[in-house]
Parts: C-alpha cells; sequence; structure tokens
C-alpha cells in the first residue's frame, strides 16, 4: 500500500491475434460467428471479425494483477464500457490510473482503459482492487 499513489499509472499492450479469437472461443464457449466466421463477420455492422469484449477486457487482469497494484492484488470489482470494436491485428494498450486509494479497507480504485493503436479508445471502466501490505491482510 505504501508504494502506491493517486495518479499513479501503468500500461501492457498485446496484439490481438486470430489463435486469441480462436483460443478464447474454446475457453468461453462463445462461438458467436461475429469473432470466428469471417463470411458470416462480412455481412455485419463491422464487415470482419472483431474480438470478443472480454478477451480484450482479460487485458486489464495483467494490468491490474501484474503491473499496478500488482502481485497479490485481488480484483473486488470491475466496470466497463465498450466503446469501439477490436479487430484482428489490432495493437491494444490497457491502462490503469489510481484514482482512490483507502488505507483503512486496503483497497485501491483505478480508472481502466484499453485503447487501439490509433489512440482510439475501446473500453473504458473502473476496477476496485484489495491489495497486499495493510494491517487486515498481512
Amino acid at each position: 500500500m505504501k508504494q502506491l499513489a493517486i495518479g499513479q499509472r501503468a500500461s501492457c499492450s498485446k496484439t490481438i491475434t486470430e489463435t486469441d479469437l480462436v483460443m478464447y472461443a474454446g475457453l468461453s464457449g462463445d462461438f458467436n460467428p461475429i469473432h470466428i466466421d469471417k463470411e458470416y463477420a462480412k455481412q455485419t455492422r463491422f464487415k470482419k471479425r472483431i474480438a470478443h469484449g472480454l478477451l480484450t477486457s482479460s487485458l486489464l487482469s495483467q494490468l491490474l494483477g501484474v503491473h499496478l497494484p500488482g502481485k497479490g492484488s485481488i480484483y473486488m470489482n470491475q466496470t466497463i464500457r465498450f466503446t469501439a470494436p477490436v479487430f484482428i491485428g489490432d495493437t491494444i494498450t490497457a491502462t490503469g490510473i489510481i484514482k482512490e486509494i483507502d488505507t483503512l479497507k486496503n483497497t485501491v480504485t483505478l480508472l481502466t482503459e484499453c485503447h487501439n493503436q490509433d489512440k482510439e479508445l475501446v473500453l473504458t471502466g473502473k476496477a476496485k482492487m484489495l491489495v497486499p501490505g495493510g494491517k487486515k491482510n498481512e
């Protein structure tokens, strides 16, 4: 807790691949053709396959569990609003910015955002994390 500060930020990036979509579909059971069927996707408003929204949001797990607040922290809740589609080949950067620190409850609240390589916001939300190092969870 002591090393965390309001305004502190961290980011991580990943390029979304066709393999990611196929593996996520297999893992989640979400075989919606908008994600896995090229011919179907051509007929949609997006004209090509889009990544699963929760595949994109899974970058937040790496961000929050490894980078900020980091190892040992536990997700308490997350809000998510998807603002733009993510396509195969997009490089997504997940960013977290600490907005609140509650030292009594050992929690940190962060603004969470994902942007594509063109700096377009594709996801926004807020995460609340239980962090190690306080009296309640030492």
